[in-house]
Parts: structure tokens; C-alpha cells; sequence
């Protein structure tokens, strides 16, 4: 490994992997380390992450609010193209990776830092994610990835190593979760443990957001949604800020057992994965805005989007977010959302979101063609026979050319 590090800005959690890696860095490389510590939403208190690296002798401490920037200028753009990966996984953590690499990125350019690192393994995507974005915004950039670097592979090894230099790592005290989590405002993600074998089902106790569906209340719960180009801005009448609406739409999907996922997904480093995730918000997002899409938008620019979608979501989920075909296509989406305003109206019981309204003063539904009343001439019925002719023609020539 190279020894000409100076500085170094870690992607610091305040747990055990993190915690190690400060002093880790310290003996190898014989550094300064700055600690980055974001707080997007995942639900637990960053500032104590301040006392641990203070008692490892930092000097240069940064925690920060980023809940907004997360929701208003990551989540909501991803969601404009109503992204699925796969199908089904809405990207929790995917996307949540370009935002900390553009913040190591900056505070590397602040503090004259040279280097950054991150605790993820050599595994998953997240080395892949953190790296690429680092990259494509500092091209000169060292990164530091201990894990593709160390032999203390095991969680055992890991604490060995820090009783042994006396690193202060905080105990939980009770039962020690079996899984790996992530979270943030969008999502909590479950790895490991029985989840390693896909024929088991997961656990009752695993979920942390929301009730099993079949225990959610017997009642429906009806929500009203108002977008403004493809963004929620307001639930129930009350305008909200974006990471305002995320938060509440996570506590009311939750307690109606929404946005539950088990699936087994294929990582960009060439294995196939198994994870549990929860995105009670993303999921009745996602429903809200494909409901006013369906009456603002331009046929053939939703089936445009429909087929933009897949190749968007790939590049999120490998980590490019900051390459310029992402940018590109985001420029074309964000375009289409100039209409894509008005609301929805949503019921939410036992796991499932439907929607049951939708209006706007865009919108291109119109009642006296749609309808099946006399539709006062608006629509000449008989127009329909030349086209299905025209379009039958190609058909009827192969047709004939077929043996019989």
C-alpha cells in the first residue's frame, strides 16, 4: 500500500467497521483523518459519532443535516422516472451513495485532504457506488478502501482489534440483530442471516417500519397527494417540504403495512444477492406519481419514460450517478414533468396502495371523447376503420406469403 497520504476524509458511522478504520488508517498510513458523518434519515442519532472520533483524537469532525438535500435533489429526481430496478427494488440505497461521495468529494477540496475512504466490503455495490461518484467529481482523488486491503475479515477480528488498542466501541446492550442493515429517509434494508438462504422466509421480528399487513388496521386510509412537475408538495392539503413528505409517508404507509419487498437481486460485481427492504414512502410515492403521469403526460413521452426507465435505474443501482448519459436522460425527464401537476387520491389498507382519484388542470383526459355516451361528435367512430386497415396491412402481406 502507498504511503504518501497526508489526509484522509472517512466516510465515518461511529460503529464498530468505521471506528476501527480511523485507527487503522493512522498506523498505515500515518495520516491525518477527517471523519464525515451524514445524517440522511436513518433514524438514529449521528452527533454521538462527534464524542467517539473527539476520544480518537480527531481534530477535523463533520456531521451533517442532509435530509433535504437527500429527498429534494436525489430521491425526488429518481422518482420523477417512477425507478424500479430489476422490477421491483425502489433503490434505497443506491441512492443514497452519490450524495456521501459528493460530500467526501468537497470536504476533500476544503481541508486539502488528498484521499478518502469508506467501510464498504469488496463485495457489494457500495465500493462501486462511493468509488465511481468520487471519481467522476475529483479524477485525482486517492481512495482508501480498507476492506479490499486488511485481513481483519470477520466481526471477531474486528473486535480483537479494537480492544487491543482500546478504540471506544459502543456495546448494545439485548438481542444483536442477525442482519445487516442500511437505512436512510427512503428505505431500511435487511442482509444476511437466515435471508442467506432464499427458500426461508424472513422472520416476523426482522421489520422495523411496519406492521405485518395482515395485523394493519381494519379500516382503509384514504390520502391525498398534490405534485407540481412530478414532485409531492403537499399531503392532505398541507404543504410539506420533500423531506417533510417522505417522513410522513413512511409513518402512514408503515402503519398499513406498505412497502414491505423480499427479493434476490443481481449486484453489479456479478453475484446474485438476497435482501429485505422496507419503502412504505417510496412505494405510495411511486403509485401517486405514475396516477397524475397517467392523465398529464403525452402518450407517446410516458411509453418513451417506460422504456428510458430500466437503463436509468441501472445506472443509478451501479453507481452512475454523475455520468453524463445519467444527466442526460435526467435533463429529458425533468423536462417532461412540466405538466405532471394536480392530485391524488390514495387508499391505503393491508399492504396495498390504490388509487381511486386523480385531476388536474393539466390534464389531457377528456370525458367527451372518452365517454361511452353519446359523445356528441367529437369522435367519429368510423375513422377507426381505415386506421385498423392501414395498420392491418403489413400483417395481411405476410400473411399471404405464409405457406398454407
Amino acid at each position: 500500500m502507498s504511503k504518501s497520504i497526508n489526509k484522509v476524509v472517512l466516510a465515518y458511522s461511529g460503529g464498530l467497521d468505521t471506528s476501527v478504520i480511523v485507527k487503522w488508517l493512522q498506523e498505515n498510513y500515518h495520516c491525518e483523518v477527517i471523519t464525515f458523518t451524514a445524517d440522511i434519515g436513518q433514524g438514529e442519532e449521528v452527533e454521538p459519532a462527534r464524542a467517539k472520533a473527539q476520544a480518537m483524537g480527531i481534530q477535523q469532525i463533520y456531521i451533517e443535516d442532509l435530509r433535504e438535500e437527500f429527498v429534494r435533489d436525489y430521491v425526488f429526481p429518481m422518482f420523477r422516472a417512477n425507478t424500479i430496478y430489476e422490477g421491483e427494488y425502489l433503490l434505497g440505497t443506491s441512492i443514497a451513495r452519490p450524495l456521501i461521495a459528493k460530500r467526501l468529494v468537497e470536504i476533500a477540496n476544503e481541508t486539502g485532504a488528498d484521499a478518502i475512504s469508506h467501510g464498504a466490503t469488496g463485495k457489494g455495490n457500495d465500493q462501486v457506488r462511493f468509488e465511481l461518484g468520487a471519481y467522476a467529481l475529483k479524477p485525482d482523488v486517492k481512495v482508501i478502501a480498507p476492506w479490499r486491503e486488511w485481513d481483519l475479515n470477520s466481526r471477531e477480528k474486528l473486535l480483537s482489534y479494537a480492544e487491543d488498542r482500546q478504540i471506544p466501541i459502543e456495546m448494545k446492550q439485548g438481542k444483536k440483530s442477525p442482519y445487516s442493515m442500511d437505512a436512510n429517509l427512503l428505505h431500511i434494508s435487511y442482509e444476511g442471516g437466515v435471508l442467506e438462504d432464499p427458500w426461508q422466509e424472513s422472520e416476523p421480528d426482522m421489520w422495523r417500519w411496519s406492521v405485518a399487513p395482515e395485523q394493519a388496521p381494519d379500516s382503509p386510509e384514504y390520502l391525498e397527494l398534490s405534485l407540481k412537475k412530478g414532485d409531492v408538495v403537499a399531503i392532505n392539503g398541507q404543504p410539506m417540504s420533500p423531506a417533510e413528505v417522505l417522513a410522513k409517508l413512511n409513518e402512514i404507509g408503515g402503519q398499513h403495512g406498505v412497502g414491505r419487498l423480499d427479493i434476490v437481486e443481481n449486484r453489479y460485481v456479478g453475484m446474485k444477492s438476497r435482501g429485505c427492504y422496507e419503502t412504505p414512502g417510496g412505494t405510495i410515492l411511486l403509485k401517486a406519481h405514475r396516477a397524475i403521469e397517467s392523465i398529464t403526460l403525452d402518450r407517446e413521452v410516458a411509453h418513451l419514460k417506460d422504456d428510458l426507465m430500466p437503463r436509468y435505474a441501472s445506472l443509478i443501482y451501479n453507481g452512475y450517478w454523475w455520468s453524463p448519459e445519467r444527466i442526460a436522460l435526467q435533463t429529458l425527464i425533468d423536462q417532461t414533468q412540466i405538466p405532471v401537476n394536480g392530485d391524488v387520491r390514495l387508499k391505503l389498507y393491508k399492504g396495498n396502495v390504490s388509487v381511486v382519484g386523480r385531476r388536474s388542470n393539466d390534464s389531457l383526459f377528456d370525458a367527451n371523447i372518452a365517454t361511452f355516451e353519446d359523445d356528441q361528435g367529437s369522435y367519429d367512430q368510423k375513422d377507426a376503420e381505415g386506421f385498423i386497415k392501414l395498420n392491418a396491412l403489413r400483417l395481411k402481406i405476410a400473411a399471404k406469403k405464409r405457406p398454407l
